[in-house]
């Protein structure tokens, strides 16, 4: 297959899919090692193994080299596999590279309203990933951050990301349900624990004043 996207492959956004990198990304990648002696031949399946050997995410770096994150993502492009695959690989729990990618990959290929739904959880997931700068170097990222960029920015490692409704959109027209942020979710739980504790601590005074009661009647 070389460097064609699959014969049946679906047109995404009215393009094919490995156009929705730019061709200035694409060419580097082409002729990047990583690509030429690793992903040549991949399909899903074996790709996964690659994702779950990946050890950062991140655009290009030094001399504009792309990561291998960035490579994958390209390899996706090609293979277009089902969206319940991709899915998949956004709720695995045990790789956070592999989710990280299938969430890139979602956010490049899904429509407003599934992106928000499959992406939203992952706002969960505060694990730590490790960031390649234009520089070379590395820094810390988490999880949730990442996600985030990915709903709200316009441009994550040097790709340009399509388009997307605002969910308050979505939410006036009643595609998506109002969300409760992990902040709200939170407090409302403290709050609620709070009241039963109080509850609890007046039963517990009032047993209290019963039992004082009881001492002075029967002179206990």
């Amino acid at each position: 297959m070389a460097n064609r996207t699959v014969s049946d492959a679906r047109n995404i956004h009215g393009t094919n899919p490995q156009y929705l990198l730019e061709k200035i990304i694409r060419s580097r990648i082409y002729e990047s090692l990583y690509w030429k002696e690793d992903c040549f031949g991949l399909t899903v399946v074996s790709l996964i193994d690659k994702a779950d050997q990946l050890t950062c995410i991140g655009g290009q770096y030094g001399n504009q080299k792309p990561t291998e994150f960035l490579c994958l993502t390209l390899k996706l492009l090609q293979l277009q596999p089902e969206k319940e695959i991709i899915i998949d690989f956004i709720r695995n729990e045990d790789s956070k590279y592999l989710r990280a990618l299938g969430a890139f990959y979602f956010r490049l290929i899904g429509d407003s309203v599934e992106i928000y739904k499959y992406l939203e959880p992952l706002l969960y997931d505060f694990r730590k990933l490790r960031r390649r700068l234009p520089d070379g170097a590395y820094d810390i990222i988490h999880m949730d951050e990442f996600i985030d960029s990915l709903l709200r920015d316009e441009r994550i490692c040097d790709t340009i990301l399509p388009r997307i409704l605002k969910r308050q959109v979505l939410e006036e027209n009643e595609e998506l349900e109002p969300r409760v942020s992990f902040l709200e979710d939170e407090l409302e739980q403290e709050a609620l624990a709070a009241k039963e504790k109080e509850k609890s601590s007046t039963r517990s005074r009032s047993y209290s004043s019963v039992r004082k009661g009881l001492y002075r009647i029967y002179n206990i």
